[in-house]
């Protein structure tokens, strides 16, 4: 017992000294901490210098996730987001068997999707709802999928190699080195009805729509086995072109089925184009395209095919059923093309320089190749500094004053910074903008936006020091206290993004010698992907790199910038929190 007595003396210290230790490194600057009660939280806001940087074309090799599709922002033009991918075998040096009659191949790629809660059924089946859809649920494409003219080589991002750099404005070029190999292989243009006839069908190609039913294939009972039925969650899923696959794979050399690079090099993959549709709809309008993000990486092609049996017992004419797999996996490329639907796009933003270095009064973010703001911290004056007592002295010292300043106050006045966030405002009006009347077109506000070290590169150390899961199980929605999500205000339905940057600004704080750099601030993807995509550099730009995550987001959003008055409540602000003895 004595022992047991111990041991619970020493836990309840350690605890102590536990919490003792976590409340001095969070309310610390240096070695300083909230002593007693004599303290105030006061806010003070500094200046914030932001501008626009158009993104030139940049690398998008590899992407995680891809889009696909058309899709018209009133603010930011029309993005066409075409895709190419390598295929592999699923198994090299196939055995096809002898006799082989192909019935028929799919493409199938499952779609991004959750539960639609509202919709319940006695019959089995379930309802989805696709997730990262943008623009009108009824909206429509003209897809094709061809045989990929262009070999992928293996890319490394740390090597920059024109030879294999696919940046998103090389469409032209894999289009028609895809064309020129023959036609498309989604050409199926009927399909047969529950009643067995048959009638036209162009929804997987010309009129093609990104379905969110499930898919229900029936096996038919026999003598010996009950009906199967088997339920699939909603896929792209095209029937392509059994000549092609035949004279492709099933007529091609063993050799070049035998190994991966033999047969990347052989059959080097699909191009996805993507077109308007000539569709019209029941006014006698065009229908508007619509856009998904796709993971290909999680696609394959099927071929159903039927080869003599390999027991040789069986008659000469006995079949058997056989599935081909190709996977859609390798190198990839995402192909986008940034044009403006004028006269509802913005004139600024299409017309924007690439090098314009002048505080704006609005940021332009936007995803692909699109653009971006940076952000300088601080009011560039430097007329003094601060002596070691405390007093000021006219004596530039290559550091921004008001840094200077906050230095000082810390110091000589014991301030302690307790937390420090950049607040954006949304331009409200700019992003209601719909395309003619249309409410079905109004911009899709991001729902997340991303702040980084633009002069390294490289994360923030908020970012790295926020290690918050994900909110509801929606991984878009970690690391919550860096921030940087969409908030609608519920009274004055003013919409803003919050980022903490406390971290990084404790540290220029305490030390002299750290740099005050630049930041960059893009849209957003995913906020777990921090690595970077470089731009293409036989094009002038002041910027080497964006966020991948970046690349991947076809969305934009407009928010007030530093070129307001000082007064304007919308400008951005940086917003430091003080604990201020009395």
């Amino acid at each position: 017992m004595h022992n047991t007595s111990f041991f619970k003396k020493i836990l309840l210290i350690a605890t102590v000294a536990l919490f003792y230790s976590c409340d001095k490194e969070f309310n610390s600057i240096g070695d300083d901490i909230i002593g007693d009660s004599n303290f105030e939280l006061e806010a003070e806001d500094y200046n914030v210098t932001a501008y626009n940087q158009k993104v030139t074309p940049t690398a998008s090799n590899n992407l995680p996730i891809n889009a696909l599709g058309i899709y018209d922002n009133p603010v930011f033009g029309l993005t066409t987001a075409n895709f190419n991918t390598q295929v592999a075998l699923a198994s090299y040096g196939p055995t096809l068997g002898e006799g082989a009659v192909i019935d028929s191949v799919t493409l199938n790629v499952p779609y991004f999707h959750h539960l639609d809660p509202e919709q319940t059924s006695t019959t089995g089946s379930t309802a989805y709802i696709l997730d990262s859809i943008y623009g009108p649920k009824s909206g429509l494409i003209k897809l094709s999928v061809y045989e990929s003219g262009i070999y992928l080589n293996n890319y490394n991002a740390n090597s920059y190699d024109i030879s294999k750099f696919y940046n998103t404005d090389r469409n032209d070029d894999f289009q028609a080195k895809a064309q020129a190999l023959g036609v498309r292989l989604n050409d199926r243009t009927t399909k047969i009805e529950k009643d067995g006839s048959v009638s036209n069908d162009a929804s997987e190609n010309d009129e093609f729509f990104f379905n969110s039913k499930e898919i229900k294939e029936t096996t038919p009972k026999t003598e010996t086995a009950a009906e199967v039925i088997k339920r699939i969650k909603p896929e792209m899923r095209l029937h392509l072109n059994k000549d092609f696959f035949k004279a492709k794979i099933f007529d091609a050399p063993a050799s070049k089925l035998a190994s991966d690079d033999v047969f990347k090099n052989y059959f080097r993959g699909l191009y996805f184009k993507v077109e308007k549709t000539t569709a019209i709809n029941t006014e006698g309008k065009p229908i508007s395209g619509t856009m998904a993000m796709m993971k290909f990486s999680e696609g394959k092609i099927n071929i159903f095919y039927k080869a003599k049996t390999a027991i040789t017992t069986d008659a000469e004419t006995v079949m058997e059923s056989k599935t081909l797999v190709i996977n859609l996996t390798g190198n990839t490329v995402s192909l986008l093309k940034e044009e403006s639907s004028s006269p509802t796009s913005d004139d600024y933003y299409t017309s924007a320089a690439t090098n314009d270095v002048t505080p704006d009064e609005k940021l332009y973010l936007k995803g692909g190749q699109g653009s971006m703001a940076v952000i300088e911290l601080f009011d560039k004056t430097d007329l003094g500094r601060y002596k070691d007592d405390g007093t000021w002295e006219t004596t530039p010292n290559g550091v921004y004053d008001e840094l200077d300043e906050i230095r000082n106050n810390v110091t000589s006045k014991r301030w302690l910074a307790n937390e420090a966030n950049l607040v954006f405002t949304i331009d409200s009006q700019k992003m209601a903008s719909l395309i003619g009347t249309d409410p079905t077109t109004a911009a899709r506000q991001p729902g997340r936006i991303y702040l980084y070290d633009l002069t390294n590169n490289t994360i923030l150390s908020d970012y790295s020091a926020d290690r918050s899961t994900s909110l509801n199980g929606d991984a878009k929605k970690s690391r919550t206290v860096f921030n940087g999500l969409l908030n609608i205000d519920p009274t004055t339905k003013i919409g803003t993004y919050k980022i903490r940057i406390t971290n990084h600004i404790r540290n220029l704080i305490k030390n002299t010698d750290v740099t005050n750099v630049k930041l960059g601030l893009v849209v957003t993807e995913s906020i777990d992907i921090t690595a970077s995509s470089k731009l293409d550099k036989t094009v002038p730009s002041t910027i080497s790199e964006i966020p991948t995550a970046s690349v991947m987001s076809p969305l934009g959003t407009v928010l007030y910038g530093s070129n307001l008055p000082e007064d304007d409540a919308k400008r951005v602000k940086l917003k430091i929190y003080y604990t201020k003895p009395n």
